[in-house]
């Protein structure tokens, strides 16, 4: 590497290191705290809630039913608008959302703590849903928050804290709450829930947001609604960069979909498996977070991205190992540690660009549109996972999975090649 260059990455390192000791702590905090929250909520209902409904004695076709709460996740973006152009702005734009979707949520987790799941299924069933609409509204105001709240350079970190407090929360949604449920019961684990997710507010309660102006173009008419769409999809380079969001995480969700059922073929108990997934991998997807964000603004975004797809690819390549009949448990602990942390460090730096392509005046459905695409790429490719790992094997499975990343990276070089998305800093993108 020049001379040069590897002091411009040096300086770049040292200022960014002055600006989240100065200026950022109190931000990812808060970020830190709602992503938390957020995330324990629906952990435990696509965790927790099928294996205590099952334990309980639900049918499976009851349990089936539960994958219907993906569809406020899915279909969300539908709605970022409104929330992007309503609100009560003398309480904060986002920070008004945040407060009511969250207290919605509390008041119906508490009310579905006095429901008989197996003699009132269809209340409960819909309290459920309302509490899977609430959390994902919650999300669209949160990441909408996060995208006006941070500046260009604390980007990088502040979507490593949001992984972070994902996989924490992820934890404590999941196993957590499963020891509640084991120990507490039904009700006071779901008021301790809705207790926990209150208070998860208080530094939001501190926080004064900045006023920003709504675009006049977002009007309540329909075809103002359906232009907010529009005009996302016909920015320059906008076509190419949700292929490469629809790419670029789909071929480690496949593969880290499918590790699961090769786990159980190879006949690892149970409780390593919880171990190995439940502890180890979102342990080693935390640090990976966390890491990534620190090396996104020196290393900039399109290198961040290339290196970080490369490493993600590589892991890949160890799936190959127990694919392969090298079942071991250290292999099997290195697999999942660096497929977990190389996801997880190819996520914050695409979250960190999905921010910079979200505009001041629609980040909510900026951010939730492309949020909507990688999620539905990661469904898409795990739900093709299991046909393709039954007609080619795992180790075919595998290496498609190697081979959609690699991909992804040639058309990512493309898109910064032509200079149609580079980075914009707030200020830029509050003038465009």
């Amino acid at each position: 590497m020049p001379a040069i260059e590897r002091g411009n990455i040096l300086s770049s390192y040292r200022i960014f290191l002055l600006v989240i000791h100065t200026k950022s702590l109190k931000k990812l905090g808060l970020l830190g705290s709602l992503y938390v929250s957020q995330s324990i909520p629906v952990m435990f209902l696509f965790q927790a809630l099928p294996v205590f409904m099952r334990q309980q004695g639900a049918s499976l076709e009851t349990i089936g039913l539960l994958s219907l709460l993906a569809l406020p996740w899915m279909l969300k973006f539908l709605w970022s608008p409104l929330i992007d152009r309503y609100s009560f702005t003398r309480l904060g734009h986002y920070r008004f959302w945040i407060i009511c979707f969250q207290l919605l949520f509390a008041s119906a987790t508490a009310i579905c703590a006095f429901l008989d799941l197996q003699n009132n299924f269809l209340l409960g069933f819909v309290c459920i849903l309302l509490i899977g609409f609430f959390c994902a509204s919650q999300d669209i105001a949160t990441d909408a928050l996060a995208v006006g709240l941070l500046e260009a350079e604390e980007r990088g970190l502040g979507n490593g804290v949001q992984l972070a407090g994902n996989n924490l929360g992820a934890v404590l949604g999941g196993g957590g709450m499963l020891l509640l449920l084991n120990h507490w019961g039904w009700r006071a684990s779901m008021l301790s829930l809705a207790a926990i997710v209150v208070l998860a507010l208080i530094p939001l309660l501190w926080h004064r947001e900045q006023q920003q102006e709504v675009k006049e173009s977002l009007s309540s008419s329909s075809q103002g609604y359906l232009q907010t769409f529009i005009h996302f999809y016909r920015r320059p380079g906008m076509k190419r960069w949700l292929l490469v969001l629809v790419l670029y995480l789909a071929g480690g969700s496949m593969a880290s979909h499918m590790f699961r059922p090769l786990l159980v073929d190879i006949g690892l108990s149970l409780t390593d498996i919880g171990l190995l997934l439940g502890v180890v991998a979102y342990g080693a997807g935390t640090i990976g977070a966390i890491v990534a964000g620190f090396f996104i603004v020196p290393w900039g975004r399109k290198r961040s991205l290339i290196i970080f797809g490369l490493l993600q690819a590589f892991s890949l390549v160890a799936y190959l190992l127990p694919a392969s009949g090298v079942t071991h448990l250290p292999v099997l602990y290195l697999v999942a540690i660096s497929a977990n942390l190389t996801f997880s460090m190819a996520t914050t730096a695409t979250f960190t660009i999905m921010m910079d392509q979200s505009k001041l005046e629609t980040p909510g459905t900026d951010y939730t549109v492309q949020t909507s695409v990688v999620y539905f790429g990661g469904i898409v490719a795990a739900a093709m996972g299991g046909g393709i790992a039954a007609n080619v094997g795992y180790q075919g499975l595998f290496s498609i999975s190697i081979i959609i990343t690699l991909l992804s990276l040639i058309i990512l070089h493309k898109v910064f090649d032509a200079g149609q998305l580079a980075p914009q800093s707030i200020a830029e993108k509050g003038k465009s």
